[in-house]
């Protein structure tokens, strides 16, 4: 039994079927259904149960692949320790992120990271829908949000805030007077996420929290455009600390309420690192979560 056959065999178990792991390995579904079942033959065991809707593992198959898994990382983490790969990490790294945290955190980094790492190659892929790390074979990804839930690996990067933000131009005409209730009196301007389009959630120094209604005109789709329709003084936006600290710094933008903390879904929120395996980790996404955190943990 060859190595290659225990990864097929892992592959239809990630992703549920022969026919997502052959498209994952560039194959015929056939050729994996006939892998597998040559696999059961030596095993003397069902590793799947078949139907015409559905494949699911059974249970002497989920014994027998819950102790593979980690026996084949720790045999790639040998081959490459072996070829030096941990030394001079090299191959292409697939990583996804927002467009905003990417444009505004991660690429003015990436020059940095390619002088120190001349052999990885970023595939970077912006975008703020949630990919799906297996199916998309994604190395690593960067999701802003309270704390993910899931079958992922999941680790904090950094801390994330969000401020209530207007320009000089439009508090110049529409001056804001009072507690964020009166924000139901403003155009604020709405970003199209699950969560941020109706209410702003509140809390004072005291601890005391308030959930304040919302409406605007305008809705964007992209926190950067979103950003710049403030900065032109359309309204009122939340946005997160580290995508309008510059402007705040150059009076470019005002924080409407900074005595309060402000969030649209959980005041605790973070940027997050998710990977599909915490067992073994190949060196090119290693050296990358460490970069990041050692230029964006503070």
């Amino acid at each position: 039994m060859d190595i290659a056959s225990l990864k097929t065999v892992l592959l239809v178990e990630t992703h549920g079927s022969f026919a997502g792991a052959a498209r994952a390995m560039s194959a015929d579904p056939s050729s994996v259904s006939r892998v597998v079942a040559n696999v059961e033959a030596e095993l003397g065991i069902r590793l799947f149960q078949r139907t015409t809707r559905r494949l699911t593992v059974t249970e002497e198959g989920h014994i027998y692949l819950q102790k593979l898994a980690p026996l084949l990382d720790e045999m790639a983490a040998a081959k490459e320790a072996a070829l030096g790969h941990r030394r001079h990490p090299k191959g292409v790294l697939k990583m996804t992120a927002s467009v905003a945290f990417s444009c505004e955190l991660i690429v003015p980094l990436l020059p940095a990271f390619r002088d120190l790492y001349p052999d990885i190659t970023v595939d970077l892929n912006s975008s703020d829908a949630n990919l799906d790390l297996i199916e998309n074979s994604i190395d690593l990804a960067v999701r802003l949000a309270p704390a993910p839930k899931g079958d992922l690996i999941s680790s904090r990067l950094m801390k994330t805030t969000y401020i209530v933000v207007a320009s000089p131009a439009y508090l110049a005409r529409h001056p804001v007077t009072g507690p964020p209730s009166v924000l139901k009196d403003h155009e604020c301007l709405r970003f199209a996420l699950p969560g941020f389009q109706d209410h702003w959630h509140f809390e004072s120094v005291r601890g005391t929290r308030v959930d304040v209604p919302i409406s605007g005109k305008s809705l964007f789709s992209n926190a950067l455009t979103l950003r710049d329709a403030t900065r032109c003084g359309m309204g009122i936006a939340l946005l997160a600390d580290w995508l309008v600290q510059d402007d705040l710094g150059s009076g470019r933008l005002i924080d409407v309420f900074p005595d309060v903390h402000c969030t649209a879904t959980d005041f605790d929120t973070a940027a997050w690192l998710l990977y599909p395996s915490r067992t073994y980790l190949p060196s090119k996404v290693r050296v990358m979560i460490d970069f990041l955190r050692a230029h964006l943990a503070a």
